[in-house]
């Protein structure tokens, strides 16, 4: 036991502190002054957007040390933790992208963001992990947030069909949603806490892990889920400002924009995120984390952004004289879903084919962007 104890205070400070301080007030230094001095050469953008994706990397790998550390001292399985703790994580990048369009009145850029990462979080993120290393799912933990997931998106998909238009009441009944989603998984979280001791055997399991890192005390893996979330959050702001202006630099379209490269920006954190579970061996945390984000990128930031400032499904890009959004954008979105959810929903596990299929829509759905 003393030998226990004496293990401990090596993990007191962690020295990548540095490095992520001096690159985050660093950021922060170069985003104010590029913004005060109105600078936006494309050298300033490109060093911001790598400024940006180095935090993401790291706050991700905080996030995901924290979430995996909570998940394990509760009992609570790491496809809950990545449901919800994750999930709010991952998404603040769309949040705040999204609520700041709103109040500029840049419908676009709200809708787009909300339906294009969801199509990324599954066809690409979510993609590139079963096309690495698919693996076993447990059927339980999955079924409320794909229910709650279909809910929503067919709610949401009836005001764009039916009205053409997201009111401030739309926005209050999703917002409603995303609280009572949170409220299940609590309940569900507490329930699991008092449960098995079978799930004992996982932790002890964990502890013979431990001859080579000792467990993360608990205060830790909160300060490693608070801080790696700012991090994401602001690696993520500087990488989509950037990015835009780079994009905008090459001539992109602002309606491609939104769903293309914002989209994906926003996802980025998702994106390191199931990365850094994969290469942790935390695949139901990745798993987990990409439906709870999708879940909040339709309830949490579409109802932020439609109860700030209401508006039209956008109508910019037309395919056969029709909205190329209702024609293809939100079936997309349902596509993708039923792809990712089925299997695992049915035989309880993940299929590397479900991966290729993934990324073979996805890489036609750019193409269908950017060409036609």
């Amino acid at each position: 036991m003393s030998e226990t104890k004496a293990a401990a205070p090596k993990r007191k400070f962690d020295p990548n502190l540095i490095l992520v301080f001096v690159l985050l007030f660093g950021g922060l230094g170069s985003f104010l002054y590029n913004n005060m001095t109105d600078v936006t050469a494309t050298w300033m953008a490109i060093l911001l957007f790598i400024i940006g994706l180095v935090l993401l990397i790291k706050g991700g790998d905080w996030f995901v040390d924290g979430a995996a550390t909570i998940a394990e001292r509760f009992k609570v399985p790491e496809i809950l933790i990545g449901a919800t703790v994750v999930s709010i994580g991952t998404t603040l990048p769309e949040v705040m992208v999204s609520a700041q369009a709103a109040a500029k009145g840049n419908a676009g850029i709200s809708y787009g963001n909300a339906i294009g990462s969801i199509i990324c979080n599954v066809s690409l993120i979510a993609a590139i992990t079963l096309a690495v290393k698919p693996a076993k799912v447990d059927k339980k933990p999955l079924r409320i947030p794909v229910i709650f997931f279909f809910a929503a998106a067919v709610f949401y998909a009836a005001n764009a069909y039916l009205f053409g238009h997201f009111s401030r009441v739309t926005g209050a009944i999703l917002l409603c949603t995303f609280i009572g989603y949170m409220i299940v998984n609590v309940k569900q979280a507490l329930s699991k806490k008092n449960e098995p001791a079978a799930e004992a055997s996982d932790g002890d399991g964990a502890d013979d892990d431990g001859e080579k890192k000792k467990p993360m005390p608990m205060w830790q893996a909160i300060l490693f889920l608070i801080v790696g979330a700012a991090v994401i959050a602001f690696g993520a702001t500087l990488l989509v400002d950037n990015g835009t202006i780079i994009a905008g630099k090459l001539g992109v379209p602002d309606s491609v924009i939104a769903v293309t490269v914002v989209a994906l920006g926003t996802s980025l954190p998702e994106l390191v995120t199931a990365v850094t579970s994969l290469i942790k061996g935390k695949g139901a945390l990745s798993l987990g984390n990409i439906i709870g984000a999708n879940i909040f990128n339709l309830v949490l930031v579409s109802g932020i952004a439609i109860t700030i400032r209401p508006f039209d499904v956008p109508s910019e890009k037309l395919l056969a004289g029709m909205n190329a959004s209702l024609l293809v954008d939100i079936p997309m979105a349902f596509l993708v879903m039923l792809i990712l959810t089925v299997p695992p929903l049915v035989k309880g596990r993940l299929y590397r084919l479900q991966g290729i299929a993934l990324l073979l829509l996805y890489a036609a759905y750019c193409v269908f962007q950017f060409v036609f």
